[in-house]
């Protein structure tokens, strides 16, 4: 017997990736399910999904269906499209009104918390959900909110979901990174890993006159090999990495197309213009779908760098794949699940920009091999992301989901760690190999010492908001403007280190070519600085 499903999400003209997730998977759903299509409220729907679908309103629809449950076998079972983004306000609302199954496609929801209650003026709901959420934690990253605080590492270390799925009988992911991330919180949740549905595209190789022509458009060669990054472009796509790479030997001839518009604080023209690439970096902004097609033909190579993550499967990165362009992405989470035949991985780290250079020079200097990566990435989206194959396994797992009672809302039960307290955290910060003489541009290897002389024990960076981590900069002075160089990831504390004890480390660090200063300082994630809470930092001026 086929599942009798009421189908919910944002729907074209709404410009949400899930509502075009919705469009390529609903036809193929219809096939092994009986589904009715619901209308969110205050959501438009295009004339032609309407005109096929027949889309009735969905709260309406709901509370018929949930006084229908259980009746004679009666029943239509909700199946949610949840995403990190206003399009899916109500979609969360109802979610927690009539439980159903729901597809998390953004493991982390903080986001869309943040713009429900921060970005409209409203912080007591912001702090009551992240406390039922992430228990102490949560009102401990709450509070400095209310003032302006900002911090990213807490945007993705709290993802904000518990309450939301322990409502649901059932969760759909579309990677296995993210279904255990979800079992280490709450073994209760039933979940399921379903491939994400993407049709396959038109093959890149047949759109030869559509690439010219769009290569002719922005000022790219017709004989240049040019890598591509789609999307919004944010600092967490790395795409700056990506800039700065177009500048290491062996690369001169290499152009990067930037598809999407560039968050202000990305600054991608302003790292293009410092490593003098500039003429080579083609930004288009936002281009519709004909031209999206035509920019990825466009393309020999398209990259997908990502740190950190919401634990989405990108489905932006599967179409590339589906026209048979390869990738290169980062070596992390979901993305290290993608097979080494259709991308090619990067490790996070001090090391990221050469090895991404590296394994560019190598890639490009090897046509044949690219175009195999392009065949084996067209067949992996044909043969384990057919709409088909996802439309299956969906309604296997709805069909096995719909028999269980949601777990119920469970408080988290974490105990406070000693990272986060309200006295200065002390301890001592010492660095040896910075002194004169240090010839100008001469790269050395600096050794720190990070000593706990406090009565608290500082977690290791993995434990996330609590944990520790260690920022350097260098800084040079140009001309009486300072400006940060040679830019690296924080440097997360391996393990915890109690009172008394220490760590260890050894970096390479070049001299600016004039003055400067160098700076290191650790961090409590999801807390202050070291510097802020009175603690330990390393700190010196560089003469000219």
């Amino acid at each position: 017997m086929k599942p009798t499903l009421d189908y919910i999400s944002p729907l074209p003209p709404v410009r949400s990736g899930i509502s075009d997730y919705s469009v390529d998977l609903l036809p193929a759903l219809a096939q092994v399910c009986d589904v009715r299509v619901l209308q969110l409220p205050d959501q438009p729907v295009a004339e032609e999904v309407a005109e096929r679908w027949q889309p009735v309103p969905a709260e309406a629809a709901l509370r018929e269906a949930a006084r229908a449950w259980g009746k004679d076998g009666a029943g239509r079972l909700p199946l949610y499209q949840m995403g990190n983004n206003r399009y899916h306000r109500d979609v969360e609302r109802l979610a927690m009104e009539y439980p159903g199954v729901l597809t998390l496609h953004d493991l982390v929801l903080h986001h869309l918390l943040m713009e429900e209650t921060l970005g409209v003026g409203v912080h007591v709901p912001y702090k009551e959900r992240l406390a039922a959420d992430h228990g102490w934690l949560g009102q401990v990253i709450a509070q400095p909110r209310r003032w302006g605080g900002y911090s990213n590492a807490s945007l993705f270390s709290l993802p904000a979901h518990r309450t939301l799925l322990q409502r649901q009988r059932g969760v759909l992911v579309h990677n296995r990174w993210a279904a255990e991330r979800i079992g280490e919180e709450d073994p209760r949740i039933p979940v399921r890993v379903v491939p994400m549905g993407v049709p396959l595209a038109a093959d890149a190789a047949d759109s030869e006159e559509a690439a010219r022509d769009l290569r002719r458009r922005f000022g790219l060669p017709l004989a240049a090999p040019v890598l591509g990054s789609f999307g919004f472009q944010t600092p967490i796509k790395r795409t700056g990495t990506v800039v700065e790479a177009l500048a290491q030997p062996g690369l001169e001839s290499v152009h990067l197309l930037i598809v999407g518009q560039v968050s202000e604080h990305a600054n991608l023209e302003g790292i293009a213009r410092d490593v003098g690439v500039a003429e080579r970096v083609h930004i288009t902004g936002f281009l519709p779908y004909e031209d999206f097609e035509a920019a990825i033909a466009a393309t020999d190579l398209c990259l997908n760098l990502r740190y950190p993550t919401a634990g989405e499967t990108s489905a932006s990165l599967l179409r590339i794949l589906a026209a048979g362009r390869p990738a290169i992405v980062s070596d992390f989470a979901q993305f290290a699940e993608l097979p080494d035949a259709v991308a090619l991985k990067v490790p996070l780290g001090d090391d990221e920009m050469e090895i991404l250079a590296a394994r560019l020079r190598e890639l490009l200097a090897e046509p044949e091999a690219l175009q195999r990566m392009g065949r084996a990435a067209r067949r992996h989206v044909a043969e384990v992301h057919a709409p088909e194959r996802a439309a299956a396994a969906i309604a296997e797992a709805c069909a096995e989901l719909a028999e269980l009672e949601p777990p119920g809302y469970q408080a988290p039960q974490d105990v406070p760690p000693t990272s986060l307290t309200w006295t200065a955290p002390r301890g001592e910060l010492t660095v040896t190999g910075a002194d004169a003489p240090w010839a100008p541009g001469e790269r050395r290897r600096l050794q720190i010492e990070f000593r706990n002389t406090g009565p608290d024990r500082w977690l290791p960076g993995r434990s996330g908001p609590g944990g520790v981590a260690l920022e350097i900069q260098v800084v040079e002075d140009a001309a009486g403007e300072e400006r940060l160089i040679d830019p690296r990831p924080w440097i997360p504390l391996p393990r915890p280190v109690a009172p008394g004890e220490s760590w260890q480390l050894e970096v390479e660090i070049r001299r600016p070519v004039g003055k400067g200063r160098l700076r290191f300082e650790p961090h409590i994630l999801g807390g202050p600085s070291f510097g802020a809470a009175a603690g330990p930092v390393w700190e010196r001026a560089i003469p000219a």
